[in-house]
């Protein structure tokens, strides 16, 4: 494998940076950078700008509106729009229901769904996790009966990322509860207005309210909207799972985050200089830096190894090795931010009429909470246990 990009890869890079630097909103990219992101308005608008310039979902099969483009040129794209601080594309959407349905839908199913879920007019959230099928996935209860030209579902998923602002939920759920947990398994989509569904926020240790649990009693639906075969879900699930687990490393938005780091511990004066010029600070950022480049060399591996189509294992040590260095980012920054990252109002503000003045920065003040919330990071997408045990097997043959 070059190390080193092409002169075309430059040219490739330079062009896109160009379009998110000047097509996406700059106040967009602003609040995305600062944590403050506006859902969903500010997800839709990238979107459909990115979708107006075909580039919404590059993975795509090209006669669904993908690109085709080598595995470099993927990952130029992935990082330029996060070092550019361009909004995360809603992964429901473009990773794993839109691939889905592009590989195992029928013709009527691509028609109807595809353009919809590439351009955001319908934002789909997963329903996968049950509150006893969690990294054991294979042993959800969810179940949806057969009744004439209808499922009826019944049970309960949680962990509904985003789920406040769905149109639509894509579903495993159980089919025949008698062979193999794997076997009896299928893969449903649900519109949400249908009578039965109710969802209930979850607020998360960040006192965020990001996840949802879904309730469905006797919720009926379509069996037009069963994806592939019934009992065909196990496999469709590991199809998209190896998709998601891909994406997941966000090597170039730890990048921005370490720049961050290193740009804030400047700008904090110690007796001896800057917190940039402590030692255990500037071994903690050399080493993040270090093993970031690693995993991208690694990342660049194992999409090269997909490029024939089939789900690389190895997907899971990006997915393992990713998550866990996104979470010491966060640490970091936390650190940096030391005692501010609590907020504290001055002794003689306001307190008591709601104008108290925090003497701590803001950025300083988001650093705990996001720290918290990246705790979820080395859990969903299959927690890093599960990916230790897919590596072991499947990819060291142990």
């Amino acid at each position: 494998m070059q190390l080193r990009f092409t002169p075309e890869e430059e040219a490739f890079r330079a062009e896109l940076r160009e379009f998110f630097t000047t097509e996406i909103p700059e106040d967009i990219r602003r609040r995305n950078a600062e944590g403050k992101t506006i859902y969903p308005d500010d997800v839709v608008t990238t979107t459909q700008l990115l979708n107006k310039r075909g580039i919404a979902v590059p993975a795509w099969p090209v006669e669904a509106g993908g690109q085709d483009w080598t595995p470099v040129q993927h990952h130029i794209w992935r990082e330029e729009m996060a070092l550019n601080f361009v909004p995360d594309l809603l992964p429901f959407n473009a990773g794993m229901v839109g691939p889905v349905i592009a590989h195992f839908g029928n013709d009527e199913q691509k028609e109807k769904y595809l353009p919809a879920t590439r351009n955001l007019d319908l934002w789909w959230c997963q329903g996968f996790s049950e509150p006893e099928a969690g990294s054991d996935l294979a042993s959800l209860k969810t179940r949806a009966v057969r009744d004439g030209d209808h499922y009826v579902v019944n049970g309960q998923k949680t962990w509904t990322t985003l789920g406040q602002y769905a149109d639509w939920i894509f579903m495993l759920v159980r089919t025949d509860p008698d062979v193999k947990k794997q076997a009896g398994i299928s893969f449903l989509l649900i519109d949400l207005d249908t009578p039965g569904i109710e969802m209930r926020p979850i607020q998360l240790i960040d006192g965020s309210h990001e996840v949802n649990e879904v309730f469905f009693s006797d919720v009926r639906v379509p069996v037009e909207n069963l994806v592939g075969e019934e009992n065909q879900g196990w496999t469709i699930a590991k199809f998209l799972l190896g998709n998601e687990r891909s994406g997941i490393a966000r090597v170039g938005y730890t990048k921005t985050k370490l720049a961050r780091a290193k740009k804030l511990a400047a700008e904090i004066t110690t007796p001896t200089g800057t917190l940039l010029d402590d030692p255990a600070i500037a071994s903690r950022l050399a080493d993040l830096e270090n093993q970031l480049l690693a995993l991208e060399i690694t990342q660049l591996r194992v999409v090269a190894g997909s490029a024939n189509g089939k789900q690389n294992p190895a997907s899971s040590l990006l997915k393992l090795r990713g998550s866990q260095l996104q979470q010491d980012a966060m640490e970091l920054l936390a650190d940096i931010a030391g005692p501010d990252s609590v907020p504290v109002a001055a002794v003689d503000s306001a307190a008591a009429n709601g104008t108290a003045d925090v003497l701590s920065p803001e950025w300083a003040q988001r650093t705990v909470p996001t720290y918290l919330n990246y705790r979820k990071v080395t859990i969903y997408g299959g927690s890093s246990e599960v990916q230790r045990q897919i590596i072991d097997k499947a990819v060291l043959g142990l």
